[in-house]
């Protein structure tokens, strides 16, 4: 395979231009990050002339302990090597009930799991636990809400960019404010809802909520019968400083929702975690053994990933390093908003930061904000983006569609050495983008013009 990649790496935007997905394609041509990557190791990447490159996406946070890792490649390796009885069907998987029991003992409120192959298919398992638990229809979503893009995580969308082209989508789904506990009520009124399903932090723009508001959140679904469903995907094993990003609010839901992390970055695997009551209303009977499931889920490889990826979480203490990184991180940005203009706010938890752009207020600068901001909105962030990755070898992306916010979710096994790199990337490229004219001014008449011809 490594040989096969070798041969067809040259040729491989040719062929996904032909059979694949060709407007992926022009929109890395048009803002040069087609630099055609060989090889990634830990936390960094490799172009095809050596280039390294300090990856702060990790692949949308399933490489939280970094790019092959040895000890995942080993357990993943041993499954190959051992001939065991994968996926017999008509039996139940031992290394299932091994990751079983290490998730929960972190979540020792809850009881019970269900294994699949995606977060976007634990957001799906969600829907049809709650709606089988409580004999309701409803779903709440938030506004700005992320879960996934099959039809009913897509039901739960809360941008409308990924729903245009597939409504309707799922009835019964309600949208509401995040952040806000009296939409919040007033939405369970009804007592129609069968489930709230909420991001901790909201992963399209980093948006952190108040301190009180999870936790009243969680007490005014248990008031109306309500299940309170935490969506931990991108958040939880230790992205945001602790195993749940809810442990920072004393919340227990009555499901954690869990991928990305969990795979180590090589086997899909999602985890719906959940109380032993609102299991028992799935798997009620004998009969209903198979009410819900998934071929693949608690397959080997996938359960082995997981296993391997709790234990180098626990024996090279990722979660604490986590808090500890994101911390100095958040620090230093939130002390450069002191010295920049186009810098709004900074937020987050943990290594899951989000780093806000907005109008500045000198003159000269303002203009040239709104001129770019009238070709397209948010694209101003790609004026930093792109000069990070092209000048500093930094791959970051702005956090969502017409978004003015750059998240960064880095693997958690950045070194102090990685964060004096991010820093001094962040700081120049910031600082130029305050010179007009300037450099970052050329290549934003270059944007305008791309932007330009996407809308002839």
């Amino acid at each position: 395979m490594a040989k096969l990649f070798s041969l067809r790496e040259h040729d491989h935007y040719a062929i996904h231009r032909r059979l694949l997905n060709e407007q992926m394609v022009r929109v890395l041509k048009a803002i040069g990050y087609d630099v055609g990557f060989c090889s990634g190791k830990g936390q960094y990447l490799y172009d095809r002339d050596g280039n390294r490159y300090l990856d702060l996406l990790s692949g949308f946070g399933v490489f939280a302990i970094g790019r092959n890792h040895p000890a995942l490649c080993e357990a993943l390796k041993s499954i190959l090597d051992s001939d065991l009885p994968n996926l017999v069907q008509m039996d139940v998987s031992t290394l299932a009930g091994i990751l079983a029991e290490r998730l929960l003992a972190h979540v020792p409120y809850l009881d019970k799991v269900c294994f699949v192959n995606s977060g976007s298919e634990t957001v799906e398992a969600a829907i049809k636990f709650a709606r089988a638990a409580t004999g309701r229809p409803g779903i709440l979503y938030c506004e700005h809400a992320f879960h996934g893009l099959t039809n009913g995580a897509l039901s739960l969308n809360g941008d409308d960019i990924f729903r245009e082209g597939f409504e309707p989508l799922l009835p019964h789904c309600v949208r509401i404010p995040f952040n806000d506990l009296v939409a919040l009520e007033k939405a369970l009124h009804s007592r129609t809802i069968a489930a709230f399903i909420v991001e901790p932090i909201q992963g399209k723009g980093v948006n952190v909520p108040d301190d009180d508001y999870l936790k009243l959140a969680a007490d005014l679904c248990r008031r109306h019968g309500t299940l309170f469903v935490a969506d931990e995907v991108q958040t939880g094993l230790g992205r945001t400083g602790r195993f749940l990003a809810v442990e920072y609010w004393n919340v227990e839901p009555d499901m954690v929702l869990l991928a990305k992390t969990l795979s180590g970055g090589h086997v899909p695997v999602g985890a719906l975690l959940t109380r032993k009551w609102i299991f028992d209303k799935v798997f009620d009977r004998m009969e209903r053994a198979v009410a819900h499931g998934s071929t693949f889920g608690a397959n080997d490889l996938a359960m082995a990933a997981g296993i391997a990826t709790l234990d180098v979480l626990k024996s090279e203490q990722l979660v604490e390093k986590a808090a500890q990184t994101g911390e100095r991180l958040l620090r230093a940005f939130t002390e450069m908003t002191r010295r920049y203009e186009f810098l709004r706010e900074v937020r987050g938890k943990g290594l899951m930061i989000g780093i806000e752009f907005g109008p500045p207020t000198s003159f000269k600068l303002k203009a040239s904000w709104h001129a770019l901001e009238a070709a397209r909105t948010g694209l101003f962030s790609q004026l930093i983006t792109i000069p990070l990755f092209k000048e500093h070898k930094l791959l970051s992306q702005v956090s969502s569609h017409a978004g003015h916010t750059i998240k960064l979710l880095p693997a958690l096994v950045i070194s102090e050495s990685d964060c004096d790199w991010i820093l001094n990337g962040f700081d120049s490229v910031i600082a130029e983008s305050h010179r007009v004219p300037g450099a970052i001014w050329s290549l934003g008449k270059n944007l305008v013009g791309h932007a330009m011809q996407a809308k002839a």
